[in-house]
């Protein structure tokens, strides 16, 4: 299995994806993995070398441009074909790999992947989805920001692809379904809310368990949260901000703590997103990973990680299948 992983995509680039590249491949999860790493050749063979036993599998492309956060996520494809990440979709399309892991822009890894990889038969929106953690496992949301002005038929696909995602690739044996709303009843919410729950209600193939409040998302009721990406997106950052206000205060307040047995490294892994692999762009002909672009070495393992998982489950296959139903 190949894995294109966008050598150019984090702030640090690439440094953080040369060594979250080689960690990934230390892992004997991925011994089936081979990683190629897109873009200025000169740059990653130099940031090798200031590795030590570099493990093999690992090649280099070249791609002597970068899409930087001033391009137009729209014009990359035109503007940029050289650059690593359209260089490296294009790999993934032509067949010489079976996945792509980027953290550069995610309007362009967006665009570039919609236009390059084509969104499966009869897809209409494809959505990003984000893993939150709660008290429960992981849950997914769909859609975490790439698409506005969903319409019901656009929500349903959304926890089709969830449920799908979430069974392959996070061993769900029956992913749970709830929609984001304003209340738990049927009839509550917006045209949109309410069209929504008839559709998802009247789907065999979907277990869902109705509408999920904002408040009832940490408790871990469900597995799949669906709603259209202006909601998600605001969701995701106001999780993000307390998240990362939580881990601020436990440091704060626990600096003077003397008791050395008090480990909260468990807690501080819960909401490290770095933990989660990326978001997977879902929906299209092939795996699309997108990472934050400020990761470490730790979040491009595991984004690798996530997209072999996808891989070896035949996410794109199962997508295709479960959207046919």
């Amino acid at each position: 299995m190949r894995i294109v992983l966008d050598a150019m995509g984090t702030d640090e680039a690439p440094s953080a994806e040369v060594a979250g590249a080689i960690e990934a491949m230390r892992l004997e999860s991925n011994s089936d993995v081979e990683i190629i790493l897109v873009g200025d050749e000169g740059l990653i063979h130099a940031e090798l070398a200031n590795h030590v036993d570099v493990p093999g599998g690992i090649v280099v492309h070249h791609a002597p441009d970068r899409v930087t956060v001033k391009d137009p996520p729209a014009s990359v494809i035109r503007r940029k074909p050289e650059s690593s990440i359209v260089v490296g979709l294009k790999l993934h399309k032509e067949g010489a790999a079976d996945a792509f892991v980027s953290a550069g822009s995610t309007g362009a890894v967006m665009a570039s992947s919609l236009f390059v990889l084509r969104p499966l038969p009869g897809v209409e929106r494809s959505p990003v989805g984000t893993l939150l953690p709660t008290a429960g496992d992981l849950c997914l949301l769909l859609d975490a920001g790439a698409n506005i002005g969903c319409k019901p038929r656009h929500l349903l696909q959304f926890a089709h692809l969830g449920t799908t995602y979430m069974r392959d690739v996070m061993d769900r044996s029956s992913p749970r379904v709830g929609l984001l709303n304003i209340g738990e009843e049927p009839g509550k919410g917006d045209e949109l809310s309410v069209a929504t729950y008839d559709l998802l209600q009247g789907d065999p193939g979907l277990k869902f368990i109705g509408n999920i409040e904002g408040r009832d998302i940490i408790g871990g009721g469900c597995d799949v949260i669906v709603c259209d990406g202006f909601v998600g997106n605001v969701l995701l950052k106001f999780y993000e901000s307390v998240a990362g206000y939580i881990v601020d205060l436990l440091k704060v307040e626990l600096a003077s703590v003397e008791d050395a047995t008090i480990d909260l490294g468990h807690v501080f892994r819960i909401l490290d997103y770095a933990e989660y692999g990326g978001a997977p762009l879902l929906g299209l002909g092939g795996v699309s990973i997108i990472c934050h672009g400020g990761s470490p070495p730790k979040a491009i393992q595991n984004a690798v990680s996530v997209a072999a998982r996808a891989v070896r489950a035949g996410l794109v296959e199962h997508s295709a299948e479960e959207l046919n139903l």
